[in-house]
């Protein structure tokens, strides 16, 4: 369901996605260096959250 489901959505949702998509590995490289400078509970969650997101991407989960 994960691979189609996508473009089963209206078109503004869609762009959505794959906007989204497409900024995820910025902002994660971004959240990874500063949880490795500046380490803190939230930051090691945030940078977990996002490795985890981008994965499901990566796989065509979402």
């Amino acid at each position: 369901m994960g691979k189609y489901y996508r473009y089963r959505l209206p078109p503004w949702a869609r762009q959505c996605i794959f906007t989204f998509e497409r900024c995820i590995l910025p902002i994660m490289i971004y959240q990874l260096i500063r949880t490795l400078l500046f380490p803190s509970t939230l930051d090691v969650f945030l940078s977990g959250a996002l490795v985890g997101i981008f994965i499901a991407f990566y796989l065509e989960w979402i």
